[in-house]
C-alpha cells in the first residue's frame, strides 16, 4: 500500500508541470501567473519555449524542462544556431520571434577565427559528443576538451564560460539532459 501511495505521489509530481501548462492554456494565462515554486515555474516555462520536439524516453522530465529554460532563455541559440532565426522571424528586425529549428544548436556561427560548435546530440546521444563530466568541465573551466584551437591556448575564447561556470551542478545537469533530448541536426562544425 505504501509503495502505491509513493508511486501515485511521484506520478502527480512528475505530471504537475504539464498539467499547469494545460491549465494555463485553457484559461488563457501565462504559466508565470500561476503560483508555483521557482524551479517548477522554470520547468513549465522551459517546456513552453522549447522550439523543437523532445525525446523524453528514459530522461528526467523535470531536468529536461529546467534545461530547456536555461538553454532557451539563456541565449544559447544566439551563437549555436546559424542563422539564429528563421526567415521572417527575427525579433531584432521587429518580427515575431521564430527560431531557426532547421539549424537549432547545430553551430556554424562565425566569430572571427572561431565557429560555434554543433551542440546537438551525436550518434551516441551525447551533446557535442561530450560526456556529462566533459561538459561540466568545459562549462566550469572553459578548457577546450576537443583542443580545436591549440594555437590560442587551452581555453575557449568566445564561449561565455565565465558566466556559465556560476551555474549549480543541477543546472548544468539539466542543460545536459535537455541537450541530450533534442534532435541531432547536421550542420555547423560537424
Amino acid at each position: 500500500m505504501r509503495n502505491r501511495r509513493y508511486a501515485l505521489a511521484l506520478a502527480v509530481i512528475l505530471a504537475l508541470p504539464l498539467f499547469v501548462v494545460a491549465l494555463s492554456a485553457v484559461h488563457g494565462q501565462d504559466s508565470a501567473a500561476v503560483s508555483l515554486d521557482s524551479e517548477t515555474a522554470r520547468i513549465v516555462r522551459g517546456y513552453q519555449i522549447a522550439p523543437v520536439p523532445l525525446n523524453l524516453r528514459g530522461r528526467d522530465r523535470n531536468l529536461v524542462g529546467l534545461g530547456s529554460y536555461l538553454v532557451n532563455a539563456g541565449g544559447c541559440n544566439d551563437c549555436h544556431t546559424n542563422p539564429s532565426y528563421a526567415e521572417g522571424g527575427d525579433p531584432f528586425k521587429g518580427e515575431p520571434e521564430h527560431i531557426n529549428t532547421a539549424g537549432y544548436l547545430a553551430g556554424g556561427q562565425h566569430f572571427g577565427p572561431f565557429t560555434s560548435r554543433n551542440i546537438t546530440p551525436d550518434d551516441s546521444g551525447k551533446p557535442a559528443g561530450l560526456t556529462f563530466q566533459q561538459f561540466k568541465t568545459l562549462m566550469r573551466t572553459g578548457v577546450d576538451v576537443m583542443n580545436e584551437h591549440p594555437q590560442l591556448g587551452p581555453l575557449l575564447q568566445v564561449m561565455p564560460w565565465p558566466a556559465f561556470r556560476k551555474h549549480t551542478d543541477r543546472d548544468l545537469k539539466a542543460m545536459y539532459e535537455y541537450l541530450s533530448a533534442i534532435p541531432h541536426i547536421d550542420g555547423g562544425d560537424r
